[in-house]
């Protein structure tokens, strides 16, 4: 696929000016030219062309907004004067593989002055006698060669990628608030459970205070009851002993009437 299509294919539908990152990777350039990219991509800020058979960079428009540049595994041997007058705001800038022989063809990158990091691994200048010192005393500027700095200290994830210390931060503290609300429920369900056991035993204990009081009932109950038939009982024995006595009198009651006769 040539560059020109691509791009194409890459807005879907957007206009340049909305597109901040651009990946062209692997199509086929004109002429060993740049084709298709214009000025109007105005809010570009990454811009990668890897391997896509460059030899020059003469047709790269003005790109004010443009930081990090990818022009790896090409066939680029000079011209980088293009660079320092079209993207003022260049930041990376990775060449590597390219057909870079000698320190003076970097002399231009000298006006890049936001260049922080520059790559060129693979390229044949890396393999010139106090290379680094060399690159680094001809650009200023920089902080990072080939992924170190002038110390030999590799660069770090700090050019807007997550460090992975944050990501495990943030994941201990996940893990810490997990840790809090499992014993938060945990306490809840221990407080659930002292106040069922609590519950159970008033429960208890008024199911006792309640069984009491109905043996307590039935206990006056038959109380009474027993009372009641000691009760009559003793009527039923009175009624007849009064009965008795009423028959004893009877004969006697007979005499008297006899002797009451014999008188007369």
């Amino acid at each position: 696929m040539d560059m020109k299509k691509r791009i194409h294919l890459e807005l879907r539908n957007r206009t340049p000016s909305d597109v901040r990152e651009l990946v062209l990777d692997n199509c086929r350039s004109l002429e060993g030219k740049i084709e298709g990219l214009t000025a109007e991509f105005v809010n570009l800020e990454f811009l990668s062309l890897i391997n896509v058979g460059l030899i020059s960079v003469s047709n790269l428009p003005k790109l004010a907004k443009l930081k990090k540049l990818e022009f790896s595994d090409n066939r680029i041997s000079g011209g980088l004067d293009v660079l320092a007058e079209k993207l003022p705001n260049l930041t990376h800038l990775n060449l590597s593989g390219n057909k870079l022989k000698d320190i003076g063809t970097l002399e231009p990158l000298k006006k890049l002055e936001n260049l922080k990091s520059l790559d060129l691994f693979n390229c044949e200048v890396t393999n010139l006698n106090d290379y680094r010192e060399s690159v680094f005393k001809l650009l200023p500027q920089l902080t990072y060669l080939d992924g170190y700095d002038m110390e030999d200290r590799e660069a770090s994830d700090s050019d807007g990628e997550v460090d992975g210390d944050g990501v495990d931060d943030d994941e201990d503290e996940e893990g810490e608030e997990e840790e809090d609300e499992d014993g938060e429920e945990e306490d809840f369900d221990e407080e659930d459970d002292e106040d069922e056991d609590e519950e159970e035993v008033e429960g208890e204990e008024d199911d006792e205070e309640v069984s009491g009081e109905e043996e307590d009932e039935e206990f006056g109950q038959d109380g009474e009851v027993e009372d009641e038939d000691e009760d009559e009982d003793e009527d039923d024995e009175e009624a007849e002993t009064g009965k008795g006595e009423k028959r004893k009198r009877d004969p006697e009651d007979e005499d008297d009437d006899d002797d009451d006769d014999d008188d007369d």
